[in-house]
């Protein structure tokens, strides 16, 4: 069986974060691990606390992943500090890690940063070179460029630009500022948009874990790039399709049931 590691911080919600991988790299196929970053209390209704863990434990974490049970594939989520960032990039290194889904989380939906300046730079020269996909939202990718992305054309200039600077497969989610679930891809050689169905759905927390974890699983099964994209891109639209409501809050979306439809059919 093939096995997939998520690199991320804890959801108590399971809406999120390294539950959120867990669930959707196990019913993609694939023998789920995870390493925790930071250990967040949250629900339905936001974020109430955040505890990073120290650059040592966090070392060993990786190291007990790597020397018994070694991933085909690693998906890397939210990382708060410098500090951790470096320590994951130093074992991955050391470690020959492959098939690595880097989700960038940056901002946030409303426009905030997320990352203090100096673990945004450790993130760009430290695990931006070690991916072999980054997948930024809209807000990200503005960040990175510096410009508004408000058309299709500015979607497909802004990630040729981003692969030009960093030199890894971008893959552009489309969703955040034009309003559909259309992902541009470019890999330095080939250039597609990869349509998708945009679905009414509010439970929309932690879809972007949800797509880097089922791209990872794919890509560690041996799928190339794009179909492994195209297959976590079904998986994500089956998990929203499913429309599942929970908590007294907004409700994030619950991908363990909601994908049991999915592998029905």
């Amino acid at each position: 069986m093939k096995v997939g590691l998520t690199i991320a911080g804890s959801d108590t919600s399971g809406g999120a974060g390294i539950q959120a991988d867990l669930k959707t790299m196990t019913l993609n196929g694939v023998y789920a691990e995870s390493v925790i970053t930071s250990l967040t209390a949250q629900n339905t209704t936001g974020v109430i606390g955040i505890f990073d863990l120290s650059p040592d434990f966090l070392a060993k974490e990786l190291d007990a992943v790597f020397t018994d049970i070694y991933p085909d594939a690693v998906k890397i989520g939210m990382v708060s500090s410098k500090d951790l960032i470096e320590t994951i990039s130093e074992r991955l290194i050391h470690y020959k890690a492959k098939n690595i889904v880097l989700d960038p989380v940056m901002v946030a939906t409303s426009g905030a940063k997320l990352l203090r300046d100096e673990a945004i730079e450790a993130l760009l020269t430290r695990l931006f070179p070690l991916a072999s996909l980054i997948t930024p939202n809209i807000p990200e990718a503005q960040m990175l460029i510096g410009k508004e992305i408000k058309s299709p054309g500015q979607v497909e200039e802004a990630t040729k630009k981003l692969y030009q600077k960093y030199q890894t497969p971008i893959l552009l989610k489309g969703g955040h500022a034009i309003n559909d679930a259309n992902d541009y891809l470019y890999d330095g050689t080939n250039a597609l948009w990869l349509r998708g169905e945009r679905i009414e759905n509010t439970n929309t927390h932690g879809t972007g874990c949800t797509l880097s974890s089922a791209i990872a699983a794919n890509l560690a099964k041996g799928y190339d790039l794009e179909k492994a994209i195209r297959k976590a891109k079904t998986y994500l639209e089956a998990c929203l399709k499913d429309g599942l409501n929970l908590g007294k809050g907004s409700g994030p979306l619950n991908h363990a049931f909601a994908l049991c439809d999915y592998y029905k059919n």
